[in-house]
């Protein structure tokens, strides 16, 4: 196994013990980060899709990921779709209803999707969600 090879399996450890996918590095333009307001924590195991719109009335799926044990995910964006990341519209999808169908608990918003104008492909995007079973918030974080 090369210098490199062996560096580059270090990194992807490092990332999965910290329960991170191995797209999600600094230089990922786009973070999200769910906050219960009923508990005061992080939401963990929260799905969330990213799509990118194309032309008028249609979205093309990007990826997804899982929200960690702090409620986040450093970088939706995959790795195979950061060289077309470009400015656009993107909706960031999150399934909130399977949340919390595992949890048991009853929900009004089975999945909210946020739609998102990127102006700049340099600028880091931050979409944090403020989340109750029965009502949301969200803004632009950084």
């Amino acid at each position: 196994m090369s210098l490199r090879s062996l560096a580059l399996a270090s990194l992807a450890t490092s990332l999965a013990l910290a329960g991170l996918p191995a797209h999600a590095t600094s230089a990922n333009p786009l973070s999200v980060h769910v906050l219960n307001l009923q508990t005061g924590e992080p939401s963990a195991g929260i799905r969330v899709d990213l799509e990118r719109r194309v032309g008028t009335d249609r979205w093309q799926p990007l990826g997804s990921g899982v929200t960690n044990a702090h409620g986040r995910i450093p970088g939706l964006v995959p790795a195979d779709a950061l060289p077309s990341w470009s400015a656009g519209e993107y909706r960031v999808v999150f399934r909130t209803g399977e949340f919390y169908a595992q949890q048991k608990q009853a929900s009004f918003f089975p999945e909210i999707p946020v739609v998102i104008r990127v102006d700049s492909a340099q600028q880091h995007y931050h979409v944090p969600l403020l989340l109750s079973p029965f009502g949301f918030s969200t803004y632009r974080g950084n």
